[in-house]
């Protein structure tokens, strides 16, 4: 019995002791506007890990979708934020368990069941290099130039989450108010066009 209960002390003593597997929470770490003649651009840093039953379901061969959200609305001191433009980008990522590789595409249309259409596609050998692209944007075209009134400032929303609509019905369902697939951020940022020098 004594053997036992040093057994037990030590057991707890060491799950107390040893430094617990680092769990990221989902944010949007960096968020930068530039305005140019050509409209306006975003550049972002994301940080997130896959959630554990994603992770999963992708290694079975169940491909995920994410939406990356921007919503421009001009400031009005006098009533409500006036919408201008939402911009949004669909990711598509797989895993093909018989070459072990990870695709990801990326298209400004939603994907469709009989197609990807036009889409920008990457491959990558580990997991971590497409989450690494996955969490970096570069100089997104986010509004046109005519959509900006160098005069008026704005408010622009960055959202990012994985879409659980596009599973298959029967993962949807197990889905719902399940934190193992919970994954979504959001930030804001001020913006008004500098003047020219």
């Amino acid at each position: 019995m004594a053997r036992l209960w040093a057994c037990l002390f030590l057991w707890g003593w060491l799950g107390f002791c040893l430094p617990a597997q680092a769990v990221v929470s989902p944010d949007i770490t960096e968020m930068r506007l530039d305005h140019t003649d050509e409209g306006l651009f975003l550049s972002a840093a994301l940080r997130f890990d896959l959630p554990s039953l994603a992770e999963d379901a992708l290694q079975k061969g169940i491909p995920m979708y994410f939406i990356t959200e921007a919503d421009v609305q001009r400031e009005r001191w006098y009533w409500y934020d006036q919408h201008v433009v939402t911009t949004v980008r669909y990711m598509r990522l797989s895993f093909q368990p018989l070459t072990r590789r990870w695709r990801l595409n990326v298209s400004s249309a939603p994907f469709e069941g009989s197609g990807l259409g036009v889409v920008l596609g990457q491959n990558f050998d580990e997991l971590a290099d497409v989450l690494a692209a996955m969490q970096r944007i570069a100089r997104w075209k986010i509004a046109g130039p005519e959509a900006i009134d160098p005069q008026a400032r704005y408010n622009v929303q960055l959202r990012f989450r994985l879409d659980l609509s596009q599973l298959p019905r029967p993962l949807q369902i197990g889905a719902m108010g399940r934190s193992g697939w919970n994954l979504s951020m959001a930030r804001s940022q001020r913006f008004a066009v500098e003047p020219q020098r």
